[in-house]
């Protein structure tokens, strides 16, 4: 690739010489960042913006060449039958007029314009953690949530839906309709031969996607019900009415009109519907404590930690509700999974909060509402200059133009920074928290670092928030106090799940059955309960859950997405996971050998990965040298029933199969299994079959990360579910 005339493609050749002194080639461009074009001398924000933009643009051209957009990309690099059955968000983007464009173009302008559509269609799509899964046309279809999940990927499809419409005006003054479901579908059967094969989906879906799209006005994006269940108050939606939509029916849909305004994804999340705060007592008395020796001038730090669905947001909302009516400045800073290489981005979104930045505002606008937040703690017209330099507003003549190379302009937002905080914390007490520190990017870590180095003469108290895989770098000084949230009891789960049904009642059975499957994990109780409660209302037939399982014991869609996502993240041992749940949750290592076809250092190596992920627990070994795993409590079940229901439909033929040669292995609770493999419906065969197979190894795929020893005795399912909630370390009780 040309460097030179790239630069020169994009009007920007005056950067051509320190490109080159700096032997930036086409292997590099593609990885450039915003601070590195600021250390190459780009400093004029604007060409920054569209050197990024082109970059991004490279990006999606690379993993478009690497693997065609017509064809899903293979699992685990075998070409081989893979199909999994998930729930995936699917957009469908269509181009408005070309149909007019093709009769008034010449084929080669038609080609190239639809070309350069598809490309921004690739480079927003991706950027957004999608994969663009056919191009049909003036049509795209994009996958959120295979072959790889995210545990927002409703809100990314969503988000990437406004960016195309963006994006798509700004192209030839075209315009495009969009459409976007979320649901169940089986992905990834192999369809087709040679040239021409792809991996397929198959479900309603895609097909409603496609239905919505139609019914959209240009320019509009337009969601299904399903999805909006899935993103609280993220979006202003405008509801349309009911429509009948050819082979679906009825449906409701939204209009998504904008980002909305929310103090957090919590707080969107949730909205006004907050069940009470159950089991935390002594975790909120320690932190109105910490509040108080703030307040007196003795600034604190509280590292709370915990898994995902734990409660830490939950727990810091009840400390903001109990401190509402005494006088305190509120920083809050909130870390992303897509944006942990963007420099500064916690930061920066909290200035455009405090501003109150609106949708629509122009720049000068923006410039007005920054300085009025900045005069609040007495900011220099310099400072307030790299401020608006780092919300990429432009200098309209109010502020001195700075010349800074790239570390002179970090450090010297880091001293900006610090001096605001010292003017708050002297005008009255502050409360900062900085909310899933494990997602930050390097450079804004160094922000609350430098806090804490200062913090302890200051009225402020700082939160930080993270799970357990991040390892923060400030435990051991005195004015740091680290609370790890334990799972809650069997009776606090009890009394949550009260608080959700309110004036509503579930059988006994049922309510023992939520307890048992969510294993004290307050959003999997709440969410679970929920989904209950809505399959009752909808009149579903009542089952014995002990028996066959009812669908509203399957996974609840607002949980899936993150249980997919952090199945994904192991790799090549996810297949080994699948096999391993197909079976049960319990297997020996003879039989997971036998069906995996995998030779004994894979097979290890991978069920190493799984014990590192806290996915299976490892028990110890029995005289004849069989590897035992214990399952932590039927709690996992929500992961496990998760990985169960995307196992290769070969498994279970497999299972069956070998099951003779396994006489004394038997597999549990194989009618979940069954039901899982078969679309909600136990097979009576596939549990009778499964469920004469007792393994000489348990495995559980449980929900959270840790908390159970390795043992060299097996132990019934409750007593390792109680380890898992073990008493807190000695610097997490209150004093």
């Amino acid at each position: 690739m040309d460097v030179a005339g790239w630069l020169r493609s994009l009007g920007l050749e005056r950067y051509e010489a320190a490109f080159r002194e700096n032997a930036i080639d086409d292997t590099v461009l593609p990885s450039l960042t915003a601070e590195d074009l600021k250390d190459l001398g780009v400093e004029i924000v604007g060409h920054r913006r569209k050197l990024l933009d082109a970059i991004g643009a490279l990006r999606a051209g690379s993993d478009a060449s690497a693997a065609p957009p017509n064809v899903l990309p293979t699992i685990g690099g075998s070409r081989e039958d893979s199909a999994e059955r998930r729930q995936v968000t699917v957009m469908f983007c269509d181009l408005v007029g070309s149909t007019a464009l093709s009769a008034r173009l010449d084929p080669e302008d038609l080609r190239e314009l639809i070309g350069g559509y598809h490309h921004r269609c690739a480079e927003v799509i991706t950027k957004a953690g999608g994969f663009v899964a056919k191009y049909m046309g003036d049509g795209v279809l994009a996958y959120f949530g295979y072959p790889r999940a995210q545990e927002d990927d409703a809100e990314q499809a969503i988000r990437a839906g406004l960016d195309l419409v963006r994006a798509v005006n700004s192209f030839a003054a075209s315009r495009c309709r969009i459409g976007i479901a979320t649901g169940v579908v089986v992905v990834g059967d192999l369809i087709g031969t040679g040239e021409a094969q792809e991996r397929g989906i198959v479900g309603e879906t895609p097909n409603l996607a496609a239905r919505l799209q139609a019914v959209a006005e240009p320019d509009q994006v337009v969601i299904a019900d399903s999805t909006r269940r899935l993103i609280g108050d993220l979006f202003d939606l405008e509801r349309l009415e009911p429509r009948e939509l050819k082979g679906i029916g009825s449906v409701r849909a939204w209009i998504v009109l904008r980002p909305g305004r929310v103090d957090g994804r919590f707080e969107a999340l949730h909205g006004a519907s907050l069940t009470a705060l159950v089991g935390r007592q002594e975790e909120i008395e320690l932190l109105l404590r910490r509040w108080r020796r703030a307040q007196a001038g003795e600034g604190q730090v509280v590292l709370l930690s915990g898994e995902a669905g734990i409660g830490k947001s939950r727990l810091l909302v009840g400390l903001i509700e109990r401190i509402a009516s005494e006088p305190e400045t509120r920083l809050r800073y909130f870390c992303s999974p897509q944006q942990t290489d963007s420099t500064f981005y916690p930061i920066i979104r909290q200035f455009e909060h405090a501003a109150e930045f609106g949708h629509g505002d122009a720049a000068g606008a923006r410039l007005d509402k920054l300085d009025t937040v900045l005069a609040r703690t007495e900011t220099s017209t310099e400072d307030a200059a790299l401020i608006a330099e780092l919300l990429l507003l432009p200098n309209d003549g109010r502020h001195p133009a700075l010349i800074l190379d790239a570390q002179q302009r970090r450090q010297r937002t880091l001293q900006v920074l610090q001096t605001q905080l010292d003017v708050l914390a002297r005008q009255q007490p502050t409360l900062m928290i900085f909310e899933d520190i494990h997602w930050i990017d390097p450079t804004s870590l160094e922000w609350p670092s430098l806090v804490i180095e200062r913090i302890r003469s200051r009225a402020v108290l700082l939160i930080v928030t993270f799970r357990p895989e991040f390892d923060p770098p400030w435990e051991g000084q005195s004015h740091v106090t680290t609370v790890t949230l334990n799972r809650l009891g069997e009776s606090e789960v009890a009394t949550l799940i009260a608080g959700v049904l309110g004036n509503q009642a579930l059988p006994s059975d049922v309510t023992a059955e939520i307890v048992e499957r969510t294993d004290g994990i307050p959003l999997f109780v709440e969410e679970m309960t929920k989904a209950v409660l809505e399959a009752e209302s909808e009149g579903a037939a009542r089952r014995t859950v002990a028996k066959v399982p009812a669908p509203a014991f399957a996974v609840p869609q607002s949980l899936h997405a993150s249980l997919m996502a952090r199945l994904d993240r192991l790799g090549p041992a996810k297949q080994v996971a699948q096999i391993g749940a197909a079976i049960g949750r319990e297997f020996s290592h003879a039989l997971l050998a036998s069906v995996a076809l995998r030779n004994g250092d894979r097979l290890n190596a991978a069920l190493d990965r799984l014990i590192e992920a806290g996915l299976v627990f490892r028990q110890g070994r029995d005289t004849r040298s069989h590897l035992f795993v214990q399952a932590c409590s039927g709690a996992g079940c929500s992961l496990w029933h998760a990985v169960a229901s995307t196992a290769p439909r070969s498994a279970l033929p497999h299972c069956q199969g070998h099951r003779k040669r396994f006489p004394g292995n038997r597999s549990k609770a194989p009618g979940i299994v069954g039901a899982s493999l078969h679309g909600g419906r136990a097979d009576r065969a596939s549990s009778d079959a499964l469920g004469e197979s007792r393994p000489a190894i348990s495995c559980a795929f449980c929900v959270g990360g840790g908390g159970v020893a390795v043992e060299p005795r097996a132990r019934p399912d409750r007593e390792l579910a109680r380890d898992a909630r073990a008493a807190p370390r000695a610097d997490q009780v209150p004093s």
